[in-house]
C-alpha cells in the first residue's frame, strides 16, 4: 500500500531523484525519462476519458490501461540490477500485453479496413488518443534506447505493452470516430499532396 503523507521532500532539489530500489539518480537520466513518458501518456488518456464517457466499454479499457501504466511505471522505476531488493518488484506480465492483442482485435473487428494513412482528429476523444499514441511512441523510443545502455535491463514484457498499446491507441482512435452505432464522423484520411 503506497501512503503519502509529504508531497515535497526536498531531496530532489539539487537534481537527482531516487529510484524504487533507492538508487539515486539525476532527472534527466534515460530510466527517469522513459517512466516519466509512461506518466505522460497515462495523463493524456485522462483527458481522452473525458470524452468517452457515452462509451462505455471503451472507457473500461481504458481506466485498466491507466493502471498498467502505473504497473509499467514501476516496473521501469525498478532496474534490475541482479541484486535482491527484499521484495517482489512488480513487472508488466505477458497477460496485460494478450489483453491489449485482445482488445485491439474486438474495436478493430467493428471497422472497416484502412486505404489511407488517418489523420489525427475527428472527434475530440479522437485527437487525444492519436496525442497518447504519438506520447506512447515516445515512451517505446526512450525505453529502446535504455535497453542499449550498459548495465540497463529492462523487460522484454514492458517494451511489447508500450509497443501494443500505440497500436490499441490507434485502434481506438478510429473507433471512436466510427463510433458505437457506426454513425460517428468516421476516420479523417490523408489525401497526398492534397494542399498543394
Amino acid at each position: 500500500m503506497v501512503t503519502l503523507n509529504r508531497i515535497y521532500t526536498r531531496t530532489g532539489d539539487k537534481g537527482t531523484t531516487a529510484l524504487a530500489s533507492g538508487e539515486r539518480v539525476p532527472k534527466h537520466a534515460l530510466r527517469i525519462e522513459s517512466y516519466g513518458t509512461v506518466d505522460e501518456t497515462n495523463s493524456v488518456l485522462g483527458i481522452a476519458r473525458l470524452h468517452t464517457g457515452g462509451m462505455a466499454r471503451l472507457d473500461t479499457m481504458l481506466m485498466r490501461i491507466q493502471n498498467d501504466l502505473f504497473d509499467l511505471g514501476a516496473d521501469l522505476a525498478t532496474p534490475d540490477r541482479g541484486e535482491p531488493l527484499g521484495y517482489e518488484p512488480l513487472r508488466i506480465v505477458d497477460a496485460q500485453v494478450e489483453r491489449l492483442e485482445k482488445e485491439i482485435d474486438e474495436l478493430n473487428g467493428a471497422l472497416e479496413p484502412l486505404r489511407s494513412f488517418v489523420l489525427p482528429g475527428g472527434t475530440a476523444a479522437a485527437a487525444h488518443l492519436h496525442l497518447a499514441r504519438t506520447v506512447c511512441r515516445r515512451a517505446e523510443r526512450l525505453v529502446t534506447a535504455l535497453m542499449e545502455e550498459p548495465d540497463e535491463k529492462v523487460s522484454e514484457a514492458a517494451l511489447r505493452y508500450l509497443n501494443r498499446l500505440s497500436d490499441f491507441l490507434f485502434v481506438a482512435a478510429r473507433y471512436v470516430n466510427h463510433g458505437e452505432d457506426g454513425n460517428g464522423p468516421g476516420d479523417v484520411l490523408w489525401v497526398p499532396g492534397g494542399s498543394r
